[in-house]
């Protein structure tokens, strides 16, 4: 079986080899002299040769060939491509093919690290309501004094309601907003990357959170006031709470070839996973900056409940469409 093995794995390489070869020697000159080191003929065989590389690749991945063969693959088909694609492109044009194309596929390659992360959200949800609706004092292990800003199981109805209808100076809001993105992007980068530790701190992370925002239902749920919460929370929320969980799904995808490498050495698998896991996270540092403008103004300029459930609808929409369609016709 083995000898079957390495004679394929040989074939396939006499076979393609020259191709590989000579792509390799005009990527040497292009990375040298630039695509301008190329004359007509090689700017016109480069392409073919990348097609054919990427072709060789494909088979070599299903037939399961050897692994310093792939490796080898891979690195010149990386190679290839930004001489073929990103040397051509400007940084606006691949940052739009990133917004575009590439982030959305990858969190739906990722969509089951996703409702991982959603159930563990949901479940600390529902978790920290129950056991504070039970014993209020739980409040307080699940809720910090800086996080709960003086509201408590022992504020009055008057004084939990205030802040949801508070709005605030104008001038106060930019720093605001841009301390919100900064602490939430902290908070989803951690949990990207305590997915090294197997994922399970990326989990417990995850699950105190929805224990803290289950608590702080609890309380306005004993004043009847958990729609205007909800509706004070969601507009942001719709968008940061997605932010965590992408993020924590990157960290548990990690964490998930960490234990289950399949038919990768687990470092290879570990590489793989975290290159593809990155990605995501860059992608959702955006999803933070969108959700601390609009908690740091929105939410702050606007105390009227329909237009905050309106702004919850048009968040709830606008990342279904986007994650669901965006780059699907390239996948």
């Amino acid at each position: 079986m083995s000898g079957d093995f390495d004679l394929k794995s040989t074939q396939f390489r006499e076979e393609r080899q020259a191709r590989w070869v000579e792509l390799e020697l005009l990527i040497d000159r292009a990375e040298v002299k630039g695509l301008h080191g190329l004359d007509d003929d090689d700017l016109r065989t480069l392409p073919a040769l990348y097609r054919s590389l990427i072709s060789s690749l494909s088979v070599a991945r299903s037939i399961s060939l050897d692994r310093g063969l792939l490796i080898y693959l891979e690195a010149l088909s990386a190679r290839a491509y930004v001489i073929v694609y990103a040397a051509r492109r400007g940084l606006w044009a691949m940052a739009w093919d990133f917004i575009a194309r590439e982030y959305p596929r990858e969190v739906r390659r990722h969509w089951r690290e996703l409702a991982v992360a959603v159930g563990l959200l949901a479940l600390g949800v529902a978790c920290g309501f129950a056991m504070t609706m039970d014993a209020p004092e739980r409040y307080y292990t699940f809720v910090s004094d800086g996080m709960a800003g003086g509201r408590t199981p022992t504020s009055t109805c008057e004084e939990l309601a205030a802040p949801l209808f508070d709005t605030a100076p104008a001038v106060e809001l930019a720093p605001f907003a841009s301390y919100l993105f900064s602490h939430n992007a902290g908070i989803g980068i951690m949990a990207f990357g305590l997915g090294f530790a197997a994922g399970v701190p990326t989990a417990l992370l995850i699950f105190t959170n929805g224990l803290t925002l289950g608590a702080f239902v609890a309380i306005y749920q004993a004043c009847d006031l958990q729609v205007s919460l909800w509706l004070w929370l969601l507009p942001h929320g719709v968008t940061e709470l997605l932010a965590v969980c992408l993020c924590g799904a990157a960290g548990l995808a990690v964490g998930k070839s960490l234990l289950l490498p399949g038919r990768y050495r687990r470092r290879d698998a570990v590489g793989l996973s975290g290159r593809r896991a990155a990605k995501v996270v860059l992608g959702t540092v955006g999803l933070f900056f969108i959700a601390g403008l609009i908690e740091g103004f929105f939410r702050q300029l606007v105390a009227n409940e329909l237009s905050r459930l309106l702004m919850v609808a048009s968040t709830t929409l606008l990342w279904v469409v986007y994650f669901g369609f965006a780059g699907r016709e390239e996948a």
